[in-house]
């Protein structure tokens, strides 16, 4: 207590530092006086009397030190003159301080915007209560890992687990709204009762799904999102019992989910309806060899650990593999944490992001510590002068480690404020849905990171400048003056642009890479023409949702000719199944006419199906290498047919000609007859199709769909795909008023060009090109303004001798390539050092399946970014080279 009272007596007197000065000094003048006085008095001389006073005392100035240090914090009263100092220094020096704080603000501000995101997305928690404990959970099959989970398959899951507290499934869909005025195709999702629970969400207005609700023939109830709430609602609380028609039904509200309520995960994302899984009028849901696109989380019991669970769950996927063999054969449950269900597809992507701006912070932090170099070098004869007064080494690096910090920090208040606009600029820029995007936000930890980073930039990196000025030769230095300069000083400043060009050729090694990838990528076909093509989705008038098959099949074809009336369009087909490049597919399960039937679905052979009109191939542009497509004779009254595509008839019919063969279709109970062959197209993507273990392809004709299928119960929406002349935007508007006039509840949504798909397709990729190209950019003018900077000063302090070398006989040219020559070899030194790092770094990228199209150590890429990054060192080293050319010897010598 004693201590504590003593510290804050001392830092009550630090901040009183002024006015505890004025008062011990006017105090320490009255008792001199008075001792001068009875010095007087004794008869001594008045200056006799006031030394022999001052003695007495001790000494007026070790007095008042002794006085301070018992009364204050001479540490921080120390900082604070070393800061009062700098600040004077820096303002002396402008163009040196601007220049270097707007350096370090661009990569502090690049790393705290990139961090903030980090902070958000990869490092706190979930928001949800005990996250650690929250799951995803998949159907892992033949083909597919994480498959969708069939709902007889859900339910003996979720009774017969012994280490889930609870387990909840979902499904995503659209919902067409009618009834508060024009139709509206509205996102949702059907959960089962446990869904909101697991996640702790609590409704702000009403109640979420009870126990029961969600089976099979319960009532029709809906919770709804605080969007539409506001937006249909107006908030207003007597929301709760309303009925809203959803695909002609009419549903309950129950309740409203928190505004603040969005995740992203397995087949869920969140909407603005969501229904009782139960209400699905999907005929096959209680089917146990159907998937349907469900899939499930759940919370572990307390204590459990992920490993524990799942071996729980192998084994009820065991016991229900013995006891339904046909469907659940090979069907093993597969858990994953919820944090890498969430972030899993942008973490790697932000970690890369975050490694290279990084390397952009060490390049703008070394190109610092070279000026602080170099701006000590210059002041050498100043600390020579102070050393010669008494002044500590240690006294002179904690003034100079003042001024790189007041720098630093100074860079990181500018760097803060970049930040807090390249937050935002790198959001909008993301290609992919950044899990918890609401959340990010410049936060307390945030705020510490920058400070922390600005203060270890300013210690770290102004360190070994300040190590170096502090051992100044004084004799040789107050002899010869300011161009005395020590060759290890010299040696230092080579060695940090050394490390600025390597650092600048790895990024540009990265970059490079990743540009030939996307060149790469321009150049692969993707097995159609998507020039002219447009897909989009049609949700049906809530009206047809109890049409027969025949009427269904009358409005597809009232649907195909309003399109066609459309001007500039020259094609039109419906479609269900898979959609190349959007990530949705479908499988048709099969075997060969010559096989026995398999015991189980997982043990049939697999492709993905296209179910399409007769114009599909000519819209899409895929070629036909044998045989015919469909024809509107292949209609449901006519010989089931199906055309496969190259990879199809390699793979199950070899060298044998595929056109009359026939296939067993598993589900309908069919068998189809193989009447042509077809392209292989890129379902999966340019970038993830040849990775991908599913690639064989059928096509099926829309006509021939069964009774059972040709009808809208499992929802109102049906895929289209449309070639046309001149602007699809314009098109697309003509089309739209075209259908409405059909029916004003019919609602056209997710329209998009073929071309869109491709290059959302590579965006990720692309986006991560362009901020690697930033990067590498921002280094390579760094190493360059470097490089310079040490080839200015090299001239700058060796004026004398290139004035001796002159006057020697050297002429102007000589003078050029010797300045170059010095240049070129610390930029020769940094390549071959960065060439190493490099090439770790691409076969990193290499394994991480960033390249494409190009090796990891492609010559190509590697000579490029070579030649490049010499080229700007040679060129940063020509201005000083010019003047140095420009050196008259006579005033080079007199003025040395």
């Amino acid at each position: 207590m004693r201590r504590l009272r003593a510290f804050a007596l001392r830092l009550l007197g630090f901040m009183r530092a002024r006015n505890s000065d004025d008062e011990f000094a006017a105090e320490l003048a009255s008792h001199v006086a008075l001792h001068t006085e009875d010095g007087v008095r004794n008869g001594l001389p008045p200056e006799e009397a006031r030394r022999q006073a001052l003695i007495r005392l001790g000494g007026a100035e070790q007095t008042r030190q002794s006085y301070r240090e018992r009364r204050r914090l001479p540490l921080l009263e120390e900082l604070s003159h070393d800061m009062t100092y700098s600040l004077r220094v820096l303002r002396k020096n402008p163009a040196f301080a601007i220049v270097t704080i707007l350096t370090l603000a661009l990569g502090i501000g690049a790393n705290t915007a990139l961090f903030s995101i980090v902070n958000t997305v990869l490092l706190n928690p979930l928001p949800y209560p005990h996250p650690e404990e929250l799951i995803s959970v998949h159907e892992s099959k033949a083909n597919f890992d994480q498959g969708s989970i069939s709902y007889p398959n859900f339910r003996d899951w979720q009774r017969n687990n012994k280490t889930l507290a609870a387990l909840a499934i979902a499904h995503q869909r659209r919902f067409t709204l009618t009834g508060t005025g024009d139709a509206e195709r509205l996102p949702g999702d059907y959960v089962s009762s446990d869904f909101f629970s697991i996640l702790g969400v609590k409704p702000v207005l009403g109640r979420l799904f009870a126990p029961g609700e969600d089976e099979i023939g319960g009532s029709p109830l809906v919770v709804i999102s605080a969007g539409l709430w506001a937006r249909k609602f107006a908030s207003r609380p007597d929301v709760l019992g309303k009925t809203i028609t959803l695909d002609g039904r009419d549903f309950t509200i129950v309740g409203v989910l928190p505004e603040d309520f969005d995740l992203t995960v397995g087949n869920f994302d969140a909407g603005d309806i969501y229904g009782p899984i139960g209400q699905w009028q999907q005929p096959a849901l209680k089917n146990r060899f159907a998937g349907l696109g469900l899939h499930g989380i759940a919370r572990l019991k307390p204590g459990v650990t992920l490993a524990q669970a799942q071996s729980d769950m192998n084994g009820v996927a065991d016991r229900l593999a013995a006891a339904f063999p046909e469907a659940d054969h090979g069907v093993r449950a597969n858990l994953v944490s919820m944090r890498q269900s969430v972030v899993g597809r942008v973490q790697p992507l932000l970690l890369v992001l975050l490694g290279a701006v990084g390397f952009v912070l060490l390049i703008a932090c070394v190109n610092v510590a070279n000026l602080l170099l170099a701006r000590s070098s210059a002041r050498v004869q100043e600390f020579a002068v102070r050393a010669a007064l008494g002044a500590s080494r240690t006294r002179i690096v904690r003034q100079l480690l003042a001024e790189s910090t007041l720098l630093a920090l100074a860079g990181g208040a500018l760097g803060l404020a970049l930040a807090a606009w390249g937050t935002r600029a790198v959001l909008k820029l993301v290609p992919v849905p950044m899990p918890r995007s609401s959340d990010i936000h410049l936060s307390v930890p945030v705020l510490c990171f920058t400070l922390l980073v600005s203060l270890g930039v300013g210690i770290l990196f102004g360190l070994l400048p300040a190590w170096k000025a502090s051992r100044p030769m004084l004799h040789e230095t107050l002899k010869e003056g300011s161009r005395s300069v020590s060759g290890s000083r010299h040696r230092t400043q080579d060695l940090l642009v050394v490390l600025e060009m390597a650092m600048a050729l790895v990024l540009l090694a990265g970059a490079g890479l990743m540009i030939r990838s996307m060149i790469a990528f321009s150049r692969v076909d993707p097995g159609f023409d998507p020039n002219g093509v447009t897909t989009f989705s049609l949700a049906a008038p809530p009206s047809m949702s109890t049409a027969s098959p025949d009427a269904v099949r009358s409005y597809y074809r009232e649907v195909d000719r309003g399109i066609l009336q459309v001007p500039g369009v020259t094609g039109v087909s419906m479609m269900n199944g898979s959609l190349p490049m959007t990530g949705n597919d479908d499988e048709a399960l099969f075997w060969l006419e010559n096989e026995p039937k398999p015991t189980s679905t997982n043990d049939m052979r697999w492709a993905l199906d296209y179910i399409v009109e007769p114009d599909y191939l000519k819209i899409m542009g895929i070629p036909l290498q044998r045989g015919r497509f469909f024809t509107e004779a292949d209609n449901n009254h006519a010989p089931n047919v199906a055309v496969v595509d190259e990879t199809f008839a390699r793979k199950y019919f070899g060298n044998q000609d595929p056109i009359g063969k026939h296939l067993n279709l598993d589900g309908n109970s069919r068998q189809v007859t193989v009447i042509g062959v077809a392209g292989h197209i890129m379902q999966w993507g340019l970038d993830n199709d040849a990775s991908s273990p599913l690639h064989a392809q059928i096509y099926l004709p829309f006509l021939q769909t069964s009774d059972s299928d040709m009808s809208f119960q499992d929802g109102l929406g049906t895929d289209v795909v449309i070639r046309s002349r001149g602007d699809s935007a314009s098109t697309m508007s003509d089309i739209q008023r075209a259908l409405r006039q059909m029916n004003q509840q019919q609602v056209v949504y997710l329209a998009s060009s073929m071309n869109q798909l491709i290059a959302d397709s590579l965006a990720p990729r692309r986006f991560s090109m362009v901020l690697l190209g930033i990067f590498a950019a921002l280094a390579l003018l760094l190493a360059s303004v470097g490089i310079y900077g040490v080839i200015s000063y090299l001239v700058s302090q060796r004026t004398q001798e290139i004035g001796i070398r002159m006057a020697l006989g050297a002429d102007r040219g000589h003078v050029l390539l010797w300045v170059l020559k010095q240049g070129g070899r610390l930029a020769f030194i940094g390549v071959v050092v960065g060439l190493g790092a490099a090439l770790a770094l691409t076969q990193f990228m290499a394994r991480s399946s960033m390249l494409y199209g190009v090796r990891a150590y492609d010559p190509f890429t590697l000579f490029g970014v070579t030649a490049l990054l010499g080229a700007v060192a040679l060129a940063a080293c020509y201005i000083p080279a010019r003047r140095a050319m420009r050196i008259d010897p006579m005033r080079a010598l007199r003025s040395e």
